[in-house]
Formats: C-alpha cells, structure tokens, sequence
C-alpha cells in the first residue's frame, strides 16, 4: 500500500489490482468526460445555432444538456474512484450512479426539441 498516491482514500486500501482493470476503470472514466464534453457542446449549439425550434423549448433543452453536461464529471470522478477501491478490495462493481438520471434527461431533451420543433 502506498500512502504518497492520490486520493489516498483509494490507495490506502486493499492490495494493488491487475493494470489492465485499471487501466479499463481509467477508459471509462475518460469515457464520462468525453460525454461531459458532447453534452455541453450540445447544449450551447443548441442554443446559439437556434434550428428553428420554439425558443422556450430551445431554452430549456440547452439548460438540461449544459446542467448534466456540468454533473456528468463527477459520475466519472466518484464511479472511478468507487471502481478502483472495489477493484482493490475484490468486491462487485457498483453501478454507474448517474446513469439512468443522464438517459432521462437525454429523453427530456428529445420531448422538448421535438415539442420545440412541432410548435414553431
């Protein structure tokens, strides 16, 4: 165990996994940020390049993208680090937390340009 690695609260724990997990929990986790990315890029295009959609639904459609775009981070920081102490300590892998919330908001998104687009 090493005590000079960060967050300790991960490396203080359990006993050094196989590299290839966690090199696979470090993919995932730059995985997340890569959705983080598309989705507040998706958020400010949608609004700066209008599309012909209603603008109250274009409002509120780039709202949710940029705001789970903004939480989306730390799905990749706490499920990496939730990730990494199960893999030290061989326990299952939790879930992915933000999972579900982000497919919803993904689907509300969808409602709303499409609502945005039929009322133009």
């Amino acid at each position: 165990m090493s005590t000079s690695r960060f967050p300790r609260r991960v490396y203080d724990r359990g006993e050094e996994p196989d590299a290839r997990f966690t090199l696979a929990n470090e993919r995932t986790f730059l995985a997340w940020i890569r959705t983080s990315l598309a989705l507040l890029a998706g958020g400010v295009a949608l609004e700066a390049l209008g599309l012909g959609i209603a603008p109250g639904y274009r409002h509120a459609a780039s709202i949710l993208l940029i705001v789970a775009g903004l939480l989306t981070p730390a799905q990749a920081w706490f499920g990496w680090m939730r990730t990494e102490r199960a893999l030290r300590e061989s326990r299952p892998l939790g879930p992915p937390w933000l999972a579900i919330p982000l497919a919803l908001v993904v689907v509300a998104t969808a409602v709303l340009v499409l609502l945005g687009v039929l009322l133009v």
